[in-house]
């Protein structure tokens, strides 16, 4: 493997925890959001689903996010009463977003944007090493 496919390795795991991120952010944003009326369905969690694929202009198989998909564990029910989404028994569903598990979820998309990020800084100093070496 020569290091600009490990840049363009680097490159898209960055891009894939890049997404990520984003969709974890949004879990977490709409983590209190129920629906506006009784029986309204609240915010489902998202996850994202990675998939390998052969990059044709390196040959390299590098990391894309191959879909965004709503978590299908049920909602949680919270007693509210006077809510306006609560059904005639007072209960609410509530989104099925852990921000325990989010957080954990973050930390290791955090780490592993920094993995790939280290590997890309490692080879860039490799490449600007050959180059002085040639001049």
């Amino acid at each position: 493997m020569d290091l600009s496919q490990a840049l363009t390795i680097s490159a898209a795991g960055m891009d894939a925890q890049t997404k990520r991120l984003r969709v974890i952010a949004e879990n977490l944003a709409n983590q209190d959001s129920t629906g506006s009326s009784p029986g309204a369905t609240p915010y489902r969690r998202k996850t994202t689903i990675f998939e390998n694929v052969l990059d044709h202009a390196s040959q390299t198989e590098t990391v894309e996010v191959k879909a965004i998909v709503a978590d299908p564990t049920p909602f949680p029910q919270k007693y509210d009463p006077s809510n306006p989404a609560a059904n005639p028994a007072g209960y609410v569903s509530t989104p099925n977003v852990n921000s325990f598990v989010e957080m954990m979820d973050m930390r290791e998309a955090e780490r592993s944007y920094s993995a790939n990020l280290n590997v890309m800084q490692a080879s860039r100093s490799m490449l600007t090493r050959v180059i002085d070496l040639l001049k």
